[in-house]
């Protein structure tokens, strides 16, 4: 069993316009998302996803293989979808990356695609980090300055998924039973799951907590957390110009995810 990665990427950002076009240590941000799907093991296509004749050039300078999706998707993964009908997609697996995703380790994409191919029975799966130490001293600090920042979740004895919630969870009354997990704002779906997604209308608990994760959960679907270690990376992405100067300096402190020019992987 095989997967396709779709890059769903906009110029029109309210924050940041022309966002995947930005340069980030030298390289433009879309490009180091590409170039991190297409060392993906398992991955047998790669595909941008746009409304933007700009997106699509630029996505065709380095080789990649892009499509113009419509512009009335009101979000990432309405274009995913859009991108596996234009697109012909025949793989049965499809993982949204975002295109401003440009800190994401392939393993941990690596690991989402495995957990599928090993069990057929999620629908959705997305992979959750342990916060421990330091890092989730740091989370709870920033969720107190900023509550909306960072998600947590919750999961059963299966790894299925409990609860998304900006509140951190579980309120830990009892240590040493389990820990806070935050969650990775990535998705694999099955095409015939995300066909399904796109269809229902936005739910109650994905209205109140901003969560569109939220909606299969309140629809029966069910999301498989897959757990994942970033092995010393940082995680980070880019919502506003701000945004560029930090990944900057991760990328000058920890170094590149992958060798200088490097495309490679099954593609």
């Amino acid at each position: 069993m095989s997967a396709a990665i779709v890059i769903p990427a906009r110029y029109a950002s309210t924050r940041f316009p022309g966002k995947p076009l930005h340069p980030v240590a030298g390289t433009p941000m879309l490009e180091r998302v590409w170039r991190i799907a297409k060392s993906v093991r398992q991955a047998t296509r790669v595909i941008i996803a746009t409304d933007d004749e700009r997106i699509l050039g630029f996505a065709r300078r380095f080789d990649a293989e892009a499509v113009m999706t419509s512009p009335d998707c009101s979000n990432g993964t309405e274009r995913v979808h859009d991108a596996v009908r234009r697109a012909d997609i025949s793989e049965d697996i499809v993982l949204n990356l975002q295109g401003d995703a440009l800190l994401t380790p392939p393993w941990v994409l690596e690991a989402m695609i495995g957990e599928m191919i090993a069990d057929k029975t999620p629908d959705v799966v997305t992979p959750a980090v342990l916060l421990e130490g330091p890092v989730l001293a740091e989370f709870l600090a920033q969720k107190k300055a900023a509550p909306a920042s960072g998600t947590t979740v919750v999961f059963d004895l299966k790894k299925n998924a409990l609860y998304f919630s900006k509140t951190v969870l579980p309120h830990i009354r009892k240590a040493g039973h389990t820990g806070i997990y935050r969650h990775i704002g990535l998705y694999g779906y099955r095409k015939a799951a995300l066909a399904r997604y796109v269809e229902l209308a936005p739910a109650p608990l994905e209205q109140t907590e901003g969560l569109e994760q939220l909606r299969a959960l309140e629809n029966g679907m069910p999301v498989r957390i897959v757990i994942v270690d970033y092995r010393g990376r940082t995680h980070w992405s880019i919502d506003a110009p701000e945004d560029v100067a930090v990944a900057e300096r991760i990328i000058e402190r920890e170094g590149e995810l992958l060798p200088a020019g490097s495309s490679g992987g099954a593609c």
